[in-house]
C-alpha cells in the first residue's frame, strides 16, 4: 500500500509539473528497489533461502532498471523525450520491473506493476487523471486485500 501511495504522490506532482514528475519517477525506481531487497529479506526470515543469491538476484534486476531509466534519461536531455513523455517512459519503466519482480516477491509486486502501467494509459487517455488513477488504485488496495484473507482463509 505504501508503494501505491507513493506512487499516486508521484501522478500528482506529474499533474501539476511534468518537470519534477520525472525527477520523483527516477527517485522511485531506487525506492521500489530497496522496498523490494527488503521484502526479499523478510522472506528469507520466514523461509529456508539465502538472502546472498536474493540479493545477487534483486540487484541485477533493479541494475537493469536503473540502466534503462538511465538511458531514457539520456533521451529526456538529447530532447528527444520531454515533460510528460519522458514521465511515462519510465513510469513503464517500472511498472515493467515490478511486475516481473513480483514473480520472485509474490503476486503483490505483480499487481503493483499492473497498477503502474495502467495508470501510465490512464494519464495518455483520461484528462483529469489524477482522480481515475485514484479510482484504480481503490480498486487494486481492495482487490488485494480481499485476496490476501482469501489466501489466508485457504491456509486455515
Amino acid at each position: 500500500m505504501l508503494l501505491i501511495l507513493l506512487s499516486l504522490g508521484g501522478i500528482f506532482i506529474t499533474d501539476f509539473s511534468p518537470d519534477d514528475g520525472y525527477g520523483y519517477w527516477l527517485l522511485m525506481v531506487f525506492v521500489f528497489g530497496l522496498v523490494s531487497v527488503f521484502v526479499s529479506w523478510l522472506q528469507t526470515k520466514r523461509k529456508d533461502l539465502d538472502f546472498g543469491d536474493i540479493l545477487k538476484a534483486q540487484a541485477m534486476h533493479w541494475l537493469h532498471t536503473i540502466l534503462v531509466v538511465g538511458a531514457a534519461s539520456l533521451l529526456n536531455k538529447s530532447g528527444q523525450l520531454q515533460g510528460l513523455s519522458a514521465d511515462l517512459v519510465i513510469l513503464l519503466i517500472l511498472g515493467l520491473s515490478t511486475m516481473l519482480d513480483g514473480y520472485h516477491i509474490g503476486w503483490q509486486f505483480s499487481l503493483l506493476g499492473f497498477f503502474l502501467i495502467g495508470c501510465t494509459i490512464i494519464i495518455g487517455y483520461v484528462n483529469p487523471f489524477m482522480w481515475a488513477c485514484v479510482a484504480l488504485a481503490v480498486v487494486v488496495i481492495v482487490g488485494a486485500i480481499l485476496r490476501g484473507l482469501s489466501l489466508r482463509h485457504e491456509d486455515d
